[in-house]
């Protein structure tokens, strides 16, 4: 495989500028409990880009849109990173990673060489067990935007598919998220508001919901409407839209801002709300009463269980869910792939290819 690869590398805190190709990166060596990986397919998340943008900085109080193409000059790059510590440049990101083993570490199995692959995009192995941390892969570490990645042997986990490994690659970020808030709050035949529908971990919680029988109200545009009731939702509801009262039991949100305040208002009594992200903005207000009054229960998550990536996999082997690729780009063309996806044109995920 040669010493050397090809990659895209994040520079700093910034523009799209910060994204750097580059053909002269040391291929990982696995270390004791590590695998090295032949990365196949990787994708494009928020995550990704509030890295790059610092928006996770608490001095950052706008939508993660603001800043997609230049940054925030006001951001603290001390906190740039989601854990609120600063993030260690160069960086190669790329949380999602599909590919094959084709080295092991001391103490993993040979036999594991050859397998193909979902790496965890949310790790406990490097948190070293701390409750409720995590480690995420592209961001505390070297993730899959380069021809070869390496990661734990624990979060490296077997998929037999016959997707493409695009198709694949859609998968450990997005719809692990979506699972892990389904899970949180123990979504059942319940009817449920999914807000930002037609992205990565939207458009997976639709399907996601659908196969626990849930009834899936979805908010979107116009001009997606179509592509999210294809993917399972009973109706959808335009951005435009008053939010109904009291109607929901479960509100899934990703987009905050400054209609929060309608979302929480939208649950029955007892309901309960769960988020993964403020793409509208992060800065919200709330009257506690509303809360206690009304008996709800909110959830933030991030943390996820080992059990998530497994179940999504058994999902996928089981064709319960089903890919959805907006577009697909090159490795190389890293910075076009970030445009596109921030220009929200697209419904589903952007997939990079990389072998």
């Amino acid at each position: 495989m040669g010493s050397l690869m090809k990659g895209v590398v994040l520079t700093g805190h910034g523009g799209l500028d910060k994204l750097v190709w580059r053909e002269d990166l040391p291929v990982p060596t696995p270390e004791p409990s590590e695998v090295l990986i032949k990365v196949g397919a990787s994708a494009i998340n928020n995550t990704g880009i509030n890295t790059r943008i610092a928006w996770y900085s608490k001095s950052v109080r706008g939508s993660t849109e603001a800043g997609a193409t230049d940054g925030f000059a006001e951001a603290d790059t001390k906190e740039g990173g989601w854990s609120g510590e600063a993030i260690q440049f160069p960086r190669i990101q790329g949380a999602d990673c599909c590919g094959v083993i084709v080295a092991v570490g001391a103490g993993v199995s040979s036999p594991r060489i050859g397998e193909r692959i979902l790496v965890r995009a949310l790790q406990k192995t490097g948190a070293k067990g701390v409750p409720f941390a995590t480690w995420t892969f592209g961001s505390e570490c070297d993730g899959a935007f380069a021809e070869y990645t390496k990661t734990f042997a624990n979060d490296a986990l077997p998929v037999n598919s016959a997707w493409s490994d695009v198709e694949l690659a859609s998968i450990p970020c997005s719809y692990t998220t979506a699972e892990g808030m389904l899970q949180r709050v123990e979504l059942r035949d319940e009817h449920i508001l999914i807000t930002g529908a037609s992205g990565g971990v939207g458009s997976a919680a639709v399907q996601l919901a659908k196969r626990r029988g849930a009834h899936v109200t979805a908010i979107t545009s116009a001009d997606k409407r179509d592509a999210i009731l294809k993917l399972g939702a009973d109706e959808t509801r335009l951005r435009s839209d008053a939010i109904d009262k009291s109607a929901y039991d479960v509100v899934l949100d990703l987009v905050a801002g400054s209609r929060w305040g309608e979302l929480i208002d939208s649950l029955h009594r007892g309901g309960r709300y769960v988020t993964a992200g403020a793409i509208a903005g992060p800065i919200v207000e709330f009257d506690i009463r509303t809360l206690y009054l009304r008996d709800l229960t909110l959830f933030g998550t991030t943390f996820q269980p080992d059990n998530i990536l497994r179940d999504v996999i058994r999902y996928i082997e089981r064709n319960e869910i089903r890919p959805l690729i907006a577009e697909t780009f090159s490795l190389k063309n890293m910075q076009a792939a970030q445009t596109a996806f921030a220009n929200k044109n697209h419904v589903g995920k952007i997939g990079i290819l990389v072998s």
